[in-house]
Protein backbone atom coordinates (compact mmCIF):
# COMPACT_ATOMS: atom_id res chain seq x y z
CA UNK A 1 0.00 0.00 0.00
CA UNK A 2 1.28 3.48 -0.81
CA UNK A 3 2.18 5.76 2.06
CA UNK A 4 -0.43 8.26 3.25
CA UNK A 5 0.18 12.00 3.52
CA UNK A 6 0.41 11.59 7.31
CA UNK A 7 3.06 8.88 6.91
CA UNK A 8 5.00 11.17 4.55
CA UNK A 9 4.89 14.03 7.06
CA UNK A 10 5.99 11.69 9.85
CA UNK A 11 8.93 10.51 7.68
CA UNK A 12 9.96 14.12 7.05
CA UNK A 13 9.75 14.82 10.78
CA UNK A 14 11.89 11.75 11.51
CA UNK A 15 14.55 13.27 9.24
CA UNK A 16 14.43 16.51 11.23
CA UNK A 17 12.83 18.34 8.31
CA UNK A 18 10.35 21.06 9.20
CA UNK A 19 7.63 21.69 6.62
CA UNK A 20 4.36 23.57 6.52
CA UNK A 21 1.30 22.08 4.86
CA UNK A 22 -1.77 24.00 3.77
CA UNK A 23 -5.02 22.15 3.09
CA UNK A 24 -7.11 23.36 0.14
CA UNK A 25 -9.71 22.12 -2.36
CA UNK A 26 -8.36 19.56 -4.85
CA UNK A 27 -6.05 21.10 -7.46
CA UNK A 28 -5.64 19.16 -10.69
CA UNK A 29 -3.64 21.56 -12.84
CA UNK A 30 -1.08 24.31 -12.53
CA UNK A 31 -3.84 26.75 -13.52
CA UNK A 32 -5.95 25.54 -10.57
CA UNK A 33 -3.07 25.94 -8.14
CA UNK A 34 -2.20 29.45 -9.27
CA UNK A 35 -5.25 30.67 -7.37
CA UNK A 36 -3.20 30.10 -4.17
CA UNK A 37 -0.20 32.18 -5.22
CA UNK A 38 -0.79 34.98 -2.73
CA UNK A 39 -1.03 32.51 0.15
CA UNK A 40 1.93 30.18 -0.44
CA UNK A 41 5.36 31.64 -1.16
CA UNK A 42 8.24 29.92 -2.93
CA UNK A 43 8.70 27.87 -6.07
CA UNK A 44 5.69 25.87 -7.17
CA UNK A 45 6.23 22.60 -9.00
CA UNK A 46 4.99 21.01 -12.18
CA UNK A 47 5.76 17.30 -12.40
CA UNK A 48 6.13 15.18 -15.52
CA UNK A 49 6.00 11.40 -15.09
CA UNK A 50 7.74 10.08 -18.20
CA UNK A 51 8.91 6.77 -19.62
CA UNK A 52 11.08 5.70 -22.50
CA UNK A 53 10.67 2.70 -24.80
CA UNK A 54 12.73 0.47 -22.45
CA UNK A 55 10.30 1.19 -19.58
CA UNK A 56 12.74 3.45 -17.76
CA UNK A 57 10.73 5.93 -15.70
CA UNK A 58 11.56 9.55 -14.97
CA UNK A 59 10.02 12.14 -12.69
CA UNK A 60 10.91 15.57 -14.03
CA UNK A 61 10.12 18.34 -11.55
CA UNK A 62 10.22 21.91 -12.84
CA UNK A 63 8.82 25.31 -11.89
CA UNK A 64 5.12 25.64 -12.65
CA UNK A 65 5.77 28.14 -15.46
CA UNK A 66 8.63 26.20 -17.05
CA UNK A 67 8.41 25.05 -20.63
CA UNK A 68 9.88 21.63 -21.36
CA UNK A 69 10.62 20.32 -24.86
CA UNK A 70 9.33 16.75 -24.65
CA UNK A 71 10.77 16.00 -28.10
CA UNK A 72 14.31 16.76 -26.90
CA UNK A 73 14.35 16.09 -23.16
CA UNK A 74 15.42 12.46 -23.60
CA UNK A 75 18.87 13.71 -24.65
CA UNK A 76 19.23 15.55 -21.34
CA UNK A 77 17.88 12.98 -18.87
CA UNK A 78 19.56 9.83 -20.17
CA UNK A 79 16.50 8.15 -21.64
CA UNK A 80 17.07 5.41 -24.24
CA UNK A 81 14.56 6.97 -26.64
CA UNK A 82 12.03 9.71 -26.90
CA UNK A 83 9.78 9.82 -23.86
CA UNK A 84 6.04 9.70 -23.38
CA UNK A 85 3.87 10.18 -20.34
CA UNK A 86 3.73 7.16 -18.03
CA UNK A 87 0.37 5.47 -17.65
CA UNK A 88 -1.74 6.10 -14.52
CA UNK A 89 -1.28 2.44 -13.48
CA UNK A 90 2.52 2.83 -13.48
CA UNK A 91 2.20 6.13 -11.65
CA UNK A 92 0.21 4.45 -8.88
CA UNK A 93 2.47 1.39 -8.78
CA UNK A 94 5.73 3.34 -8.61
CA UNK A 95 4.91 6.64 -6.88
CA UNK A 96 1.63 5.76 -5.14
CA UNK A 97 -0.28 8.73 -6.56
CA UNK A 98 -2.95 9.39 -9.17
CA UNK A 99 -2.79 11.89 -12.05
CA UNK A 100 -3.26 15.39 -10.66
CA UNK A 101 -1.30 14.50 -7.52
CA UNK A 102 2.10 13.77 -9.08
CA UNK A 103 4.81 14.97 -6.72
CA UNK A 104 8.46 14.62 -5.85
CA UNK A 105 7.23 13.28 -2.50
CA UNK A 106 5.98 10.19 -4.36
CA UNK A 107 9.57 8.91 -4.25
CA UNK A 108 8.79 7.69 -0.72
CA UNK A 109 6.75 4.94 -2.42
CA UNK A 110 9.40 3.95 -4.99
CA UNK A 111 11.15 1.41 -2.80
CA UNK A 112 12.60 -0.40 -5.84
CA UNK A 113 14.23 2.85 -7.08
CA UNK A 114 12.72 2.48 -10.56
CA UNK A 115 12.11 6.21 -11.03
CA UNK A 116 14.94 8.58 -11.88
CA UNK A 117 14.37 12.06 -10.45
CA UNK A 118 15.32 15.10 -12.49
CA UNK A 119 15.05 18.48 -10.76
CA UNK A 120 15.22 21.52 -13.01
CA UNK A 121 18.09 23.81 -12.01
CA UNK A 122 15.83 26.89 -12.33
CA UNK A 123 13.41 25.42 -9.75
CA UNK A 124 16.31 24.72 -7.40
CA UNK A 125 17.17 28.44 -7.31
CA UNK A 126 14.21 28.89 -4.93
CA UNK A 127 14.91 28.78 -1.19
CA UNK A 128 11.61 26.98 -0.61
CA UNK A 129 9.70 24.64 -2.89
CA UNK A 130 6.04 23.62 -2.82
CA UNK A 131 4.68 20.21 -3.75
CA UNK A 132 1.64 18.07 -3.07
CA UNK A 133 2.10 15.75 -0.06
CA UNK A 134 0.80 12.68 -2.01
CA UNK A 135 -2.61 14.35 -2.40
CA UNK A 136 -3.75 17.31 -4.46
CA UNK A 137 -5.83 18.52 -1.51
CA UNK A 138 -2.80 20.09 0.19
CA UNK A 139 0.48 21.82 -0.56
CA UNK A 140 3.63 21.23 1.48
CA UNK A 141 6.37 23.84 1.62
CA UNK A 142 9.90 22.50 2.13
CA UNK A 143 13.32 24.12 2.07
CA UNK A 144 15.37 23.39 -1.06
CA UNK A 145 18.18 21.68 0.86
CA UNK A 146 15.66 19.72 2.93
CA UNK A 147 14.05 18.50 -0.30
CA UNK A 148 17.40 17.09 -1.39
CA UNK A 149 17.81 15.46 2.03
CA UNK A 150 14.37 13.84 1.63
CA UNK A 151 15.18 12.57 -1.88
CA UNK A 152 18.45 11.03 -0.71
CA UNK A 153 16.72 9.49 2.33
CA UNK A 154 14.41 7.62 -0.07
CA UNK A 155 17.49 6.11 -1.74
CA UNK A 156 17.23 8.20 -4.89
CA UNK A 157 20.02 10.25 -6.42
CA UNK A 158 18.62 13.64 -7.46
CA UNK A 159 19.82 14.83 -10.85
CA UNK A 160 19.77 18.63 -11.06
CA UNK A 161 19.78 19.72 -14.71
CA UNK A 162 18.60 22.61 -16.85
CA UNK A 163 15.62 21.01 -18.59
CA UNK A 164 13.36 24.03 -19.02
CA UNK A 165 13.55 26.60 -21.78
Amino acid sequence: MPKTPDELLAFLESLGIAVTTKQHPPLFTVADSQSLRGEIAGGHTKNLFLKDKKDNFFLVTVDEDAEVDLKQIHHLIGASSRVSFGKPEALMELLGVVPGSVTVFGLINDSDKRVKLVLDSALMENDVINAHPLTNEATTTIGRDDLLTFVEATGHEPLVLKVSG
